[in-house]
């Protein structure tokens, strides 16, 4: 086929939600563009999308629905047409796509670390007990109530100025961030340091930006392969085939992360009562073209390690 590429007179609608961090990602992806096909930046229209997860701030993710809370608007502007792609952090992303819509673009990973954020504690290990601490993530609430059952977790929504303003009143005396959003947005220096992988298994998918079309689009799904990067998709591809077999949600601890070393898979998958008062994981290895299998047999592993009654809360 003819490639068409976009022009000022014909943009490529590019839909996003309007944080600074979903900016930043969408601004990266038109760059990207830009740079592969030498194009200026007026053949890229940004359209900014309020979802209902950034309409209501004062409840819990798992109260008011969970992941699709950040992508239905834009998916339902994409399938009229409205816009032509959508930029997501995938760690937001439901692992089903709705009919007509495919996800099968990655940008180059970010780092996968969860930050940790005080204005005067250096590190995790340091808070004192009871220490209030702040995260509307429902891992990191479950994971730092494993690690540390004295510490008091309250509930921190909002966006990167959000929190950390919440922070500055004093609300908690610390709270968690991606280190991939702090170093989009230039701000690592927030960061009093980066929780290892070890010590805090970060949410699947974290660090990584997804670019969703629509699936009858093959001229946009041709440009976009042009910034597709392989690794990342690998990496996904087993993290949220972990995700799925464990019907992951925000109303599911679990965390997910997987690394390649050659043509060598390995892939860490942890699943947490959400007091904390239990948590189960693996670490397993597998070619890399077995990464989505590796997956799944995780889950199930983690499934029946779990046995009756620990997965009732949900119900």
């Amino acid at each position: 086929m003819t490639l068409i590429l976009p022009s000022p007179d014909s943009p490529l609608k590019i839909g996003t939600r309007g944080s600074p961090l979903a900016l930043a990602q969408a601004y990266e992806t038109r760059r990207r563009l830009m740079t592969a096909f030498d194009l200026p930046e007026d053949a890229f229209a940004i359209k900014v999308i309020k979802t209902t997860g950034d309409r209501i701030i004062d409840r819990p993710l798992k109260e008011i629905g969970g992941k699709g809370l950040f992508t239905k608007e834009i998916e339902e502007d994409m399938l009229s047409g409205a816009i032509d792609i959508a930029v997501h952090s995938m760690k937001d992303m439901p692992t089903l796509q709705p009919d007509g819509l495919l996800l099968d673009t990655y940008l180059p990973r970010e780092d996968t670390r969860d930050a940790f954020v005080s204005q005067g504690v250096q590190k995790l290990a340091d808070l004192e007990t009871g220490a209030v601490v702040g995260t509307s993530s429902l891992r990191r609430k479950a994971q730092l109530l494993n690690y540390r059952k004295d510490l008091n977790v309250v509930e921190f929504r909002g966006n990167v100025q959000t929190r950390l303003k919440k922070l500055a009143d004093g609300v908690a005396e610390c709270t968690f961030l991606a280190m991939a959003g702090l170093n989009r947005l230039d701000m690592a220096h927030v960061a009093a340091s980066a929780i290892e992988p070890e010590e805090m298994l970060p949410a699947v998918a974290q660090g990584a930006i997804g670019i969703e079309r629509r699936s009858s689009d093959m001229n946009t799904a041709e440009m976009l392969s042009a910034i597709h990067d392989k690794e990342t998709g690998q990496r996904l591809a087993a993290e949220r085939a972990f995700l799925a077999a464990l019907d992951g949600s925000c109303e599911t601890p679990l965390a997910g992360l997987a690394d390649l070393d050659g043509g060598t898979l390995r892939l860490r998958g942890e699943v947490l009562r959400p007091d904390g008062s239990e948590s189960i994981s693996e670490d397993r290895t597998a070619p890399i073209e077995d990464g989505a299998a590796l997956g799944q047999e995780i889950a199930a592993s983690l499934l029946a390690q779990a046995g009756p009654g620990f997965f009732d809360w949900r119900t």
